[in-house]
Formats: C-alpha cells, sequence, structure tokens
C-alpha cells in the first residue's frame, strides 16, 4: 500500500516539474494549465488512435494548438506515438497514431498498463537495433478498415519482422493476429499473456508466451 501511494506521489510531481518546470523553460506557452489538463487526459486514451479534434473539442481549443502540446510532450519524453502499418495486403488505416507513457504507472487500466509497458520495452527494442546493427527498425501497429487490430507490428527496413498482441487472460491466439499471420506468414507472430506462466507455438504458427518470458529475452 506504502509503495502505491509513492508511486501516486512520484508520478504527480513528476508531470508538475516537467509541465512547470520543463516545459515553461524550453517553450514560450501561456496554457500551462490547459497543458496539465492534457496530460492528465492522456492515459485514459492510451490503446487507442488519439484524435486531436475530440481532444480539441475536450478543451475548448485550437487543433493547431492541441498538435503544438502532443508534440511538447513527446519531445520532453512524456509520451511517445507509434503510427499505422499499412500493406498493399492489408486494407489498414493510415492517418492516426495511438500514443504511450514512459511512466506506464499513470494508467489506470491493468490492461492498458500492461501493453503501455510492453511498448516501452519494444521501443527500447528497436532503439537498440538502431544503434547497434544499423537497421530503420521502427515500432507500429495495425488496424484496419474493418477494425481488426494488433497492438504492435515491428517493422525493419521497412518490412514487417514481428507482431506482437497483449493479452492479460487469454491464451487462444486473438482473430486480427491470425489475419496477419496468414497474409504475412514468414513474420514471426508473438501473443504475450500477463495472468499466465505458458509459452507454446498454435497450429497457425503463433506463440502464445507469458510476457516475463518474452521481454526478458528482448536484450
Amino acid at each position: 500500500m506504502q509503495s502505491e501511494r509513492q508511486t501516486r506521489r512520484w508520478s504527480r510531481e513528476y508531470r508538475s516539474r516537467i509541465i512547470q518546470g520543463d516545459l515553461s523553460d524550453l517553450e514560450n506557452v501561456q496554457d500551462l494549465g490547459l497543458i496539465e489538463n492534457l496530460a492528465i487526459r492522456l492515459p485514459e486514451l492510451v490503446g487507442s488512435p488519439l484524435s486531436l479534434n475530440a481532444l480539441r473539442e475536450d478543451l475548448q481549443v485550437s487543433h493547431q494548438s492541441v498538435s503544438r502540446w502532443i508534440t511538447m510532450l513527446e519531445n520532453l519524453y512524456m509520451i511517445f506515438r507509434i503510427y499505422p502499418f499499412g500493406a498493399p495486403k492489408i486494407r489498414a488505416v493510415k492517418k492516426e497514431a495511438k500514443h504511450y507513457h514512459l511512466d506506464w504507472t499513470v494508467i489506470s487500466d491493468q490492461g492498458l498498463r500492461f501493453e503501455n509497458l510492453v511498448a516501452c520495452h519494444l521501443l527500447k527494442w528497436c532503439f537498440y537495433r538502431q544503434d547497434t546493427a544499423g537497421h530503420d527498425t521502427e515500432l507500429r501497429y495495425f488496424r484496419d478498415v474493418d477494425k481488426r487490430e494488433v497492438d504492435f507490428v515491428i517493422v525493419e527496413d521497412r518490412h514487417p519482422i514481428h507482431f506482437i498482441e497483449c493479452k492479460t487472460k487469454e491464451k487462444v491466439a486473438s482473430s486480427a493476429l491470425r489475419y496477419l499471420k496468414i497474409r504475412f506468414p514468414s513474420v514471426t507472430a508473438t501473443q504475450l499473456v500477463l495472468e499466465a506462466d505458458i509459452d507454446l507455438v498454435t497450429k497457425d504458427g503463433i506463440r502464445v508466451c507469458s510476457a516475463h518470458r518474452f521481454l526478458e529475452g528482448l536484450i
């Protein structure tokens, strides 16, 4: 209980210090209160395409302001965005980004917090590949016009190399992950499970694996 209380206090102080301190020092902004409201609102929107227009309406500001503020928070390493993966074989959406927080403790929902934690580890692995092997490695996500979605797609040198879906309990591979595996049979596909100790490969060639087993092998 004490640990949870300390975590909440640290997160609040971290947010305030960045916005009231670092942001005001580095950027010429007058709307620190509205930007802090934006930072408070964002954790609820993790895991879904980020609609700047919806945020604009919530905050009663211009689209340009919201876009600028999101970029500021990204530049200060509060959040990061990942963009859709599209290919001729799939009818993927190509515009809206998803966002995640570098401090994933601000996410209250367990499933979304788990997804955010995995996103941070995968982003770190992509940076590792860029720095050590010189590859153009990116973290993306998949969503198509039929609303099939897979949490993460790792793209290297413009080609997908890994599809990754996060589930708290579900041990049966998701239909969207199977859909991508069928269309890209040579690409590794993994479903990460939080509340289980499991590591198996389905008949579709999809690895269903406990998150701790998978993440400890990244770097």
